[in-house]
């Protein structure tokens, strides 16, 4: 009886070429597990295509909800994007799909899991870590680092074994996407000096081709995660997806980012996120509205650590579960509504609301219902150790000089 593994199978061409290549090189039996995210694709077909190619069993999970809930809200809680940039949807989803896969290979009796992660990405590190940490007892198998094949050859060998890619040599496009965002690499995007070619874009449009009027989205939290628009309550997942659409209409969350991998390269990254964008803008500025000066300080301290942690494959840490224990703490304060205007490739927060905002009218305003004590600010003075002077020492000074 042949061993079995559990392949992350996405149905693109690394992990299609690898079903061939897994079964030849280590003679085993390939389940091919397909987790939905959120990504536009027929999954029946998928599941379809990996039974064609080889695979003795294919599976289908669809983690959408979890994903939302369990990854990327508490993400959106911490306001965490990598270098200033990245809404870090990839790295997200690696961790839940790993979990995922070693749920399956417990349960199927598999010995090894399979990813298609190249050796220069970060994604091998985030599936590796992950499995390492969740069961140390399977195996990792990642065919496209261990190959050593190129793009190319790695398109031809699977046209030699009848392997359909949707990939060609003229379209070399590495895509990933899902509820979060979408990531779009290789190819003319190599060349980070090369502007991308539109045709890459397909959840936001040119800034030129979106409507001249704005669009307004009221967002409403609870506890820092978001569960309405404009009054209406609805699923986590329903409300990126509205907003995901709304936003791109407006050409919301197109990025273009030389980011610095974990295994020490730099690479150019194209990305698409337009409910992240305007999510993590809204809630920041709720936080802003709820939060003090020193908690928001040190947030965004943690908000760079976080977002590292992420990055690098760490969800399963205890680091990230300490910084998320306290992320979920800070959050007890942060409820309420906020209005973004959407237009023309920028979101913008213009009003925010809560019933526990530290925001205080009559001690900000300078008209006449004014009740700061101004007389206080001589006390500001004393506490930075500054010497209170009077008029006539002052003007004694000035006369010195």
């Amino acid at each position: 009886m042949k061993d079995k593994v559990v392949l992350a199978y996405s149905g693109g061409l690394d992990t299609s070429a690898a079903i061939k290549w897994i079964a030849e090189k280590y003679s085993m039996d390939v389940i091919a597990l397909s987790i939905d995210l959120g990504a536009e694709k027929e999954y029946e077909a998928i599941k379809q295509k990996a039974l064609k190619v080889g695979a003795v069993k294919a599976l289908i999970v669809d983690a959408r909800e979890m994903f939302i809930n369990d990854y990327v809200f508490p993400a959106l809680q911490a306001d965490v994007i990598y270098e200033g940039q990245y809404t870090l949807a990839t790295a997200l989803a690696r961790p839940l799909i790993a979990k995922l896969q070693v749920e399956v290979a417990l349960r199927e009796g598999a010995t090894a899991v399979a990813h298609g992660c190249t050796g220069k990405g970060n994604d091998q590190v985030r599936f590796d870590v992950s499995v390492a940490a969740l069961a140390p007892q399977l195996k990792v198998i990642a065919p496209a680092r261990e190959w050593g094949m190129t793009r190319e050859e790695t398109i031809e060998y699977a046209r030699r074994n009848g392997i359909p890619v949707p990939v060609t040599v003229a379209s070399p496009y590495s895509i990933d996407e899902n509820l979060w965002g979408k990531s779009i690499e290789c190819g003319i995007l190599e060349d980070p000096w090369a502007e991308p070619p539109e045709e890459i874009y397909t959840w936001t449009r040119a800034a030129k081709d979106t409507p001249d009027e704005p669009a307004y989205v009221e967002i409403s939290f609870e506890r820092g995660v978001p569960g309405g628009l404009d009054g209406k309550k609805m699923s986590g997942r329903e409300l990126v997806e509205k907003l995901n659409l709304l936003a791109g209409l407006h050409g919301v969350g197109r990025v273009d980012h030389v980011e610095n991998r974990l295994v020490g390269i730099k690479s150019r990254e194209i990305y698409e996120s337009p409910a992240a964008t305007v999510l993590l803008s809204a809630h920041l500025a709720l936080e802003q509205l709820t939060l003090s000066k020193d908690q928001l300080r040190f947030k965004q301290r943690v908000a760079l650590e976080y977002a590292d942690l992420i990055y690098n494959g760490l969800w399963f840490s205890g680091l990230r579960q300490d910084l998320a224990a306290y992320v979920a703490h800070t959050q007890r304060h942060v409820n309420g509504v906020v209005r973004v205007k959407l237009l023309k490739g920028r979101s913008t927060v213009v009003g925010r609301k809560s019933p526990e905002s530290l925001y205080s009218y009559k001690l900000a305003t300078y008209d006449k219902e004014d009740q700061f004590d101004q007389s206080a600010a001589v006390g500001f003075i004393q506490i930075f150790g500054l010497p209170v002077r009077t008029q006539a020492q002052a003007q004694g000074m000035e006369e010195d000089q």
